[in-house]
């Protein structure tokens, strides 16, 4: 009887959030707002414009379609509800809601972590081994690292869910973030949390630091080859793998840090969580396709074509 009474049922918790001041609950609103309509629309519109153009239709700017839709998925899985909880006094999420977060963002992070390491390998191969690209990067190629981050991405959130459901929580259920994920939920659980931070640091953790490493080195060997060379093309390309890697730093060094230390403090976890939720997806665009000359010029063709358009149908209906 004892015991069954430790494993009671939690239904909900109460999200607390970034502030309890009411003053920068305003101020989060409106920033994050912006900030999530701005990531909606910079991303739909790149994955428009390579659909749309067929001088995109290329590997990399196949991957960058991919990476923006994972982007908008990231920053849609808790981001619309925490502004939505701006508006309300009762900010809680069922214990269902609350497990659907930590599958979508295990999932998202995880497909955009192998999504960012296809990535790097593309841009090894195109410029170490230029003259081998097209046989290696093949749309095939490409289809299989999509394939392949999303299958990784599933596997990797089902292990953080099924560990999630096994949890037995007695009680208390105010969780100090804006959504839910392990590092604060476990702690709230019956069960010692030394032994579910070592689960953390060896299922997350390890994996996200793996792949920082890996990343780190295929970067280093790319601009050393860059730096072997002093044409105007070089310059360009050690320009766009510098700031591919500042977006890879920006959103590895959080999640290192979170799982790699999941007993560290809720203030901190809270923002590093907003930097990969929130502010990555929006400098993806930025940084990787509307810094980009080709993308670039194929948002003018465009702006040209629909102002042309414009112009044209009153003219058409004044005819008739």
């Amino acid at each position: 009887m004892m015991n069954a009474a430790n494993k009671s049922i939690v239904t909900e918790f109460v999200l607390l959030g970034l502030s309890n001041s009411q003053e920068l609950q305003v101020f989060f609103f409106t920033v994050f707002s912006l900030f999530y309509v701005a990531t909606m629309v910079s991303n739909s519109i790149i994955v428009f414009i390579v659909i749309s153009d067929s001088h995109l239709h290329s590997a990399m700017y196949f991957l960058l379609t991919n990476l923006s839709i994972i982007d908008m998925s990231l920053a849609s899985f808790a981001t619309p509800k925490m502004i939505i909880d701006y508006l309300t006094d009762h900010k809680t999420i069922s214990f269902d809601g609350c497990i659907a977060q930590i599958f979508f963002l295990h999932l998202f992070t995880g497909t955009e972590i192998i999504l960012l390491m296809a990535m790097s390998f593309d841009r090894y191969i195109a410029i170490c081994k230029p003259l081998r690209y097209a046989s290696i990067i093949s749309p095939q190629v490409c289809i299989v690292f999509v394939v392949s981050s999303w299958v990784v991405g599933i596997m990797h959130s089902m292990s953080q869910v099924i560990f999630a459901l096994t949890l037995p929580f007695c009680g208390p259920n105010e969780i100090d973030s804006f959504f839910c994920d392990l590092p604060v939920v476990f702690q709230l659980s019956c069960v010692d949390t030394y032994v579910l931070g070592l689960f953390m640091i060896s299922t997350s953790g390890i994996i996200a630091l793996s792949c920082f490493i890996l990343l780190f080195n295929s970067y280093v060997i790319v601009l050393v080859t860059i730096n072997h060379h002093s044409s105007k093309g070089s310059s360009k390309a050690l320009s766009t793998c510098t700031a591919h890697f500042v977006v890879v730093f920006m959103f590895f060094g959080p999640c290192i840090f979170i799982y790699m230390w999941p007993q560290n403090s809720f203030v901190i976890e809270k923002i590093l969580s907003v930097f990969y939720t929130i502010f990555t997806p929006i400098l993806n665009p930025v940084i990787y396709t509307l810094r980009n000359h080709e993308v670039n010029s194929a948002m003018r063709k465009l702006r040209i074509k629909f102002l042309s358009f414009t112009t044209e149908t009153p003219s058409r209906s004044l005819s008739f």
